[in-house]
């Protein structure tokens, strides 16, 4: 301690001199801060004065001290004086600091008594050092004019030494008041110079005392820099959240407004309900699937929103109509995409708004309206919409007729490439349809995911009915309340029917049934009875809880009886479980195929059905989690090649493994369509990809290309451009004997070549000639492709390099 002392005493001046420097050069920079609180600039403005003032003195009582010419006589009075009183200052001003502090941001309405009475001494200490210049109270000076304590020394200390007390007692007690910035420099102002008060009470030749004040006010200031940068930051922060807030809240109002606006428009169609909202909606996964970003899309989603807005200017009996329009009335329908884009274009911040709603019935050759562009020539926008809004008329009801069954929307756009619809956007909604196994995007979409089926009050059997559930193989819950309705009987229950069609809906008439291929496999009745129609087998386990007797009475009580079902289907096995308060049922039935969709729908007789919720939960189930009643129905019990032979039921349902290729890799393989195949690309795939462990949706898999062989391409990932090239051969005849032979069976060769980034496939296939070349803007270390399809077996599967 005493070497630290001595050190002090041989460089003090020096110190003094630096932290003067530091205290003037920071006095400067509060000046001209105009950040600070006023009240609290001048505070630290005064306290960084005072600790310059402070350290000059000192160093100027040190300089003259000893000194016993008339000036050194003056100065070393004049700065002893100083020292004392500039000490007391900086106090008083610190204490002003914490008063300051707990105002405008502690919350107090007035400060402590405390801080009050730190004050008052403060004023007590200046009073009593003024005395003792008169008096000797606390120092003297020899005949040398060297400084000499007095009696009343520790006094000029005591008094400090109480305020900073008060003080500290005031910080520590309302310590969370303070910001967290602000809380160690404030309660180490407040300890720190107690601390060496004490020493210097007891030492002799150095201000420790005058030092620590300096040097805590110097830190004090950076601290108060740091929470004046964070306060600030944090008022930033809030006032971009404000304007974030306003801009979202303004967009919302935007929303909300255009949302009201295209349901007052499909208000006057009562065929269009929610028209325009889907169309919104695919105009969106259209934009996002052909790489537009965020804003494009948003634009395009608001454009397709109000697409339909001239519709207002068409008479309601025209729209309405259910018959033939006349050449006069189509003549006024054709109108309202001009009507819209003069009500559109008033809105100039948002001029994509008129753009959409004016050209969205132009067609890619020329022959749309109004104003009869081709090409590219027709706005982004519009070509987009275009596309979205096709799709949606072909897939909702209209007067005249149901809607149309996606795979036959899907025909359509293929006949409408090139011609109504741009290639490249209708290629995109190509491979969304592909993508949509559970025909999601439809009518229907307009409600909520899982949306809850509406109440169902059935009369006759079978008259009233609900829309089909899929069922795959993830378990989907079924939650729903039966009662009797005013027709008693003992069959009032409610059924559950089993089926396949193109719409998912069930149909009576035969010509319905023919034309959207309905196929019914079974009815299971809420009592456990099963009717078979379908089915290749059935088997039924009943658990008695309270009895089928107790069931049948609370029915015809017309009690409300709870049920809850568990389905899902694993290839051509379907599993039901249906439950309620009195039994529950257990059924398993083999379907005829692994093909066919399988859809549930809700009917029964003489019941209500409300309160009908429907959940799908993702969760997945095993193959074996279905015990199996029934032979699997198999195309591939035949002799396999290099690597297994793989069964397509669905939409890429299936496939092989995975083999790496190079340059040179060739393919060999047989392929058939399975029974149910009726459609062109019910035909294998090949697909690219690269992944860490070379397996389908392996490690960090990515998949540059898949190509059909029907011949459509497609590009799945965002660094490969992908471009296939058909030519129909001599032998090529028309697309239903394309069908055909797919349905005999067929072998086929691809040969793969890679040179430089691109990726070429090429075969001859059923009288088509397909050329595929993939261009990778990347590298890749090894690519591996796999065979995959639709609704088609291969074996025989042979690699050679």
């Amino acid at each position: 301690m005493n070497s630290i002392i001595e050190l002090l005493k041989e460089y003090q001046l020096n110190i003094m001199f630096a932290l003067s420097l530091i205290c003037g050069m920071l006095a400067f920079f509060v000046f001209i801060t105009k950040a600070i609180i006023p009240g609290r600039k001048y505070i630290i403005l005064s306290l960084e004065l005072c600790a310059m003032f402070l350290l000059i003195s000192e160093r100027m009582s040190y300089h003259y001290r000893g000194d016993t010419r008339q000036i050194g006589y003056y100065m070393v009075r004049i700065s002893n004086f100083l020292v004392f009183g500039l000490i007391l200052g900086i106090i008083f001003t610190f204490t002003l600091y914490l008063i300051n502090v707990y105002i405008n941001e502690g919350g107090m309405e007035k400060p402590p008594v405390r801080l009050k009475l730190s004050c008052i001494m403060c004023a007590l200490g200046l009073v009593m050092l003024i005395i003792s210049q008169f008096t000797g109270f606390y120092y003297t000076f020899d005949e040398q004019n060297c400084y000499q304590r007095s009696a009343g020394f520790p006094i000029c200390y005591i008094i400090p030494l109480i305020i900073l007390v008060l003080d500290m007692s005031v910080i520590i007690q309302h310590y969370k008041r303070i910001s967290k910035h602000m809380r160690i420099p404030i309660l180490l102002f407040s300890i720190v110079p107690l601390i060496s008060s004490i020493i210097q009470l007891f030492t002799y030749g150095v201000s420790l005392t005058s030092m620590t004040l300096v040097g805590l006010v110097v830190l004090l200031y950076v601290f108060a820099l740091l929470d004046m940068n964070y306060m600030i930051e944090r008022a930033n922060k809030h006032e971009i959240e404000v304007v974030r807030e306003e801009q979202k809240n303004m967009h919302l109002l935007f929303e909300q407004t255009a949302t009201a606006l295209a349901n007052a428009i499909d208000a006057k169609d009562k065929y269009t309900h929610g028209h325009s909202r889907r169309v919104a909606k695919y105009s969106v996964k259209v934009a996002r699937s052909a790489g537009k970003n965020e804003k494009e899309c948003e634009e395009i989603y608001f454009a397709a929103l109000l697409h339909d807005v001239g519709k207002i200017g068409i008479k309601d009996s025209i729209i309405n109509k259910e018959g033939k329009l006349t050449d006069e009335e189509y003549g006024a329908i054709k109108t309202h995409p001009v009507i819209g884009m003069q009500i559109l274009s008033s809105i100039s911040q948002s001029p994509y708004l008129s753009i959409g709603a004016h050209y969205h019935h132009e067609r890619y050759d020329g022959h749309g309206y109004p104003a009869g562009l081709k090409g590219e020539d027709i706005p982004d926008i519009a070509r987009i919409i275009a596309v979205a809004d096709a799709y949606d008329a072909m897939t909702s009801k209209r007067s005249y007729r149901d809607p149309i069954p996606q795979q036959i929307v899907r025909e359509e756009f293929v006949k409408g490439l090139g011609t109504q619809f741009d290639p490249n956007y209708g290629r995109i909604m190509l491979h969304l349809i592909d993508l949509d196994s559970e025909y999601i995007m439809r009518e229907s979409e307009d409600a909520s995911e899982g949306e809850a089926i509406g109440t169902l009050l059935c009369g006759p059997y079978r008259t009233t009915r609900s829309d089909g559930i899929l069922l795959n193989n993830g378990i989907v819950h079924i939650h729903l309340t039966s009662y009797m309705s005013n027709e008693r009987s003992e069959e009032n229950i409610p059924s559950f029917v089993l089926f396949d069609s193109l719409d998912g809906r069930m149909h009576d008439s035969e010509r319905k049934q023919r034309d959207l291929l309905y196929y019914e496999y079974a009815t299971i009745h809420a009592d456990g009875v099963v009717e078979q129609k379908g089915t290749r087998n059935a088997q039924v386990r009943t658990n008695e809880t309270a009895g089928a007797s107790a069931e049948t009475k609370a029915m015809l009580r017309g009690e409300k009886i709870e049920f809850d079902i568990e389905a899902m289907r694993c290839k051509d096995h379907v599993l039901i479980r249906l439950m309620n308060c009195y039994r529950f049922h257990e059924i398993i039935l083999a379907l005829p195929d692994s093909t066919r969709f399988c859809y549930l729908a809700l009917t029964g007789k003489n019941c209500i059905i409300e309160d009908v919720d429907v959940a799908k939960t993702g969760e997945k189930i095993s193959e074996s989690y279905i015990p199996r009643i029934a032979e699997e129905i198999t195309y591939i019990n035949l002799p396999q090649g290099d690597i297994p032979n793989v069964q397509v039921d669905g939409w890429r349902s299936d496939c092989s493994e995975g083999f790496e290729i190079t340059n040179g890799t060739r393919i060999s393989f047989h392929t058939m369509s399975l029974p149910t195949a009726r459609l062109v690309w019910h035909c294998p795939f090949i697909v690219i990809y690269t992944s860490e462990d070379g397996q389908v949706n392996g490690k960090n898999y990515r998949e540059l290309t898949v190509v059909r062989l029907d011949g459509e391409g497609w590009e799945e990932d965002d660094r490969a451009e992908n471009r296939v090239h058909v030519n129909k051969l001599d032998d090529f005849t028309d697309w239903n004997s394309f069908k055909e032979k797919n349905k005999a069976g067929q072998d086929c060769e691809l040969l793969i070549k890679i040179k430089s980034g691109q990726i070429g496939i090429s075969t001859e296939y059923c009288g088509l000639s397909i050329h595929s070349i993939t261009t990778v803007t990347d590298d890749i270390p090894k690519l591996y492709a796999a065979l995959t399809g639709d609704q088609c077996a291969i074996t025989n599967i042979r690699i050679s390099r």
